[in-house]
């Protein structure tokens, strides 16, 4: 979908590579700029699935040769990508103003935890930090519990890398019709802020309630993960009453006059004990079995290599392995185009490629 699209990355850690992923997903020609003699960040591999699809060029950025090449790259892009923290890429001269000098028509994407102004703009973070700050970690987890979310999942990947992309594919949509480009600030901080939209909404039918667990979608009995008898989980979230008899039917517990009071605060926490009972009564697959194909809104906790296995999967070949690695596909999906996955690159690959494009002025 955007083939013809060149986006230029600057190797960064976490959301940024991911975004980036996902614009190489969706064919974009995506160059990332590694560092030349880089040692590979502690814990990640040499090829990275997060590199998947994409070229990779070495170039030292301090160098003054192979930081001209950089500027030759961005004078040919269509996009950029950076995780730095605010002004480092000005000190380097390749900051929005000195790129745009380049090429009015790029779309400069910054990614940050903090965002590019504010009184902690440079100050140090992580994913649990930034969401934590927002608002958007006070949900997580049972009220008798700490917060605690999906790691990466709330704030790199959702408030940040999905926001980040959003806002270059805005940016290029915009710059097409006028012929300028911009600066995309993507703050992990704003980000999973925006996403409480969703949730804030039910504060205006008094559904929301600032106290955890007293909540539409965190206080109920029919909105929680139960333990099972073989330390599975399984997943309850029937919030419709046409749903809610689905489920209660299965378990036998029609005719019962408290559950049959399903929006009642009063009873949750008697009735959230009373089904926690039944779940650790019977394994797991006892219960997805009880449920399968029901509108009852229940279904097992699975972990990556599980849900790999299940049917549902081998449906939609969602999680696959490729070169030896568990991955997910690309997404969404498109009616006029099937992705083929493309191997990540060992740092540097495409040097020789890259450089041979910019002394022949090819885009790629």
């Amino acid at each position: 979908m955007l083939n013809g699209i060149r986006i230029i990355e600057i190797e960064g850690l976490g959301p940024g590579p991911f975004a980036a992923m996902l614009l190489a997903d969706l064919g974009a020609d995506v160059i990332t700029v590694h560092r030349k003699g880089g040692a590979v960040t502690p814990g990640m591999p040499e090829r990275s699935l997060l590199d998947r699809g994409k070229r990779s060029i070495a170039l030292d950025l301090k160098d003054g040769g192979d930081l001209d090449t950089v500027k030759r790259l961005i004078a040919t892009a269509d996009g950029l990508i950076e995780g730095f923290r605010p002004g480092v890429m000005e000190k380097l001269g390749l900051g929005p103003d000195a790129c745009h000098a380049l090429n009015p028509k790029l779309v400069y994407g910054r990614m940050t935890g903090w965002g590019q102004t504010g009184p902690l703009a440079h100050a140090a973070g992580h994913d649990l930090n930034y969401i934590s700050l927002s608002g958007a970690l006070w949900y997580g987890s049972a009220p008798s519990d700490a917060p605690q979310t999906p790691a990466t999942l709330v704030g790199d990947i959702g408030g940040g890398a999905m926001y980040l992309v959003a806002g270059i594919l805005a940016g290029l949509i915009s710059a097409s019709a006028t012929g300028r480009g911009t600066v995309v600030d993507a703050a992990i901080y704003d980000g999973s802020a925006h996403m409480m939209n969703l949730l804030m909404s039910l504060r205006q039918t008094g559904n929301l309630s600032e106290a955890r667990g007293h909540s539409l979608l965190d206080g109920p009995h029919w909105s929680r993960t139960y333990a099972c008898a073989d330390s599975g989980h399984i997943t309850v979230q029937c919030l419709e009453p046409k749903f809610y008899a689905v489920f209660l039917d299965r378990l036998g517990l029609s005719d019962d006059p408290a559950f049959q009071r399903q929006y009642d605060p009063k009873l949750w926490p008697d009735l959230t004990r009373r089904l926690a009972k039944i779940f650790s009564e019977h394994p797991r697959d006892h219960w997805t079995a009880l449920f399968l194909g029901t509108d009852a809104c229940v279904a097992p906790v699975l972990s990556p290599e599980e849900a790999r296995a299940h049917e549902m999967n081998a449906a939609r070949r969602t999680w696959r392995e490729i070169d030896g690695t568990l991955q997910a596909a690309a997404a969404p999906r498109f009616s006029n185009a099937e992705w083929q996955p493309k191997p990540s690159p060992a740092r540097g690959e495409h040097t020789e490629e890259i450089l041979a494009e910019l002394r022949d002025g090819k885009q790629g």
